[in-house]
């Protein structure tokens, strides 16, 4: 209940991955950033929607993740696709890195946003890859709900 009424600011969503992906477990990570990569998400650009995280030396990197050089930092600016060190529990570490090389999984990210306390954070999640005919089920299942709501809204 305390967590559906959290006030959070969304900077990127990462809606195809609930697409591409089953997702199995989520949780939230914070992320190591420099001034000029806070300045830029809090102006409400980043990208995340090709990312990816990583395990490398027993911690966990968000890959491919872009966040676009704050204008008026000039020399001082950060290169917008470095890798950024994700901050989880040791626990929660060896439990992804587990996942991922014993049963395949994938790191996602989902969605990056502003908690209540300012603080950049993360939602990554453990995920197993659809197949196509997976997808093309997902979608005919989507248009059968939207057809569904016209009928009910025609008939009354």
């Amino acid at each position: 209940m305390a967590k559906a009424e959290r006030k959070l600011r969304v900077v990127a969503d990462n809606r195809k991955a609930r697409f591409n992906y089953f997702i199995d477990e989520t949780m939230e990570a914070g992320i190591a950033l420099t001034g000029t990569e806070v300045k830029s998400l809090r102006a409400g650009k980043a990208t995340i929607a090709e990312s990816y995280a990583d395990a490398r030396d027993n911690e966990i990197w968000l890959i491919n993740s872009n966040i676009p050089e704050y204008q008026q930092a000039n020399r001082f600016n950060h290169a917008p696709k470095r890798p950024r060190k994700l901050l989880l529990h040791r626990r929660q570490i060896n439990k992804l890195i587990g996942a991922v090389e014993r049963e395949g999984m994938t790191l996602v990210p989902l969605k990056l946003y502003f908690n209540e306390k300012g603080r950049a954070k993360i939602e990554i999640a453990l995920a197993r890859g659809k197949k196509l005919y997976d997808k093309r089920e997902t979608e005919k299942k989507r248009s059968w709900q939207r057809e569904r709501g016209r009928l009910l809204r025609q008939k009354g």
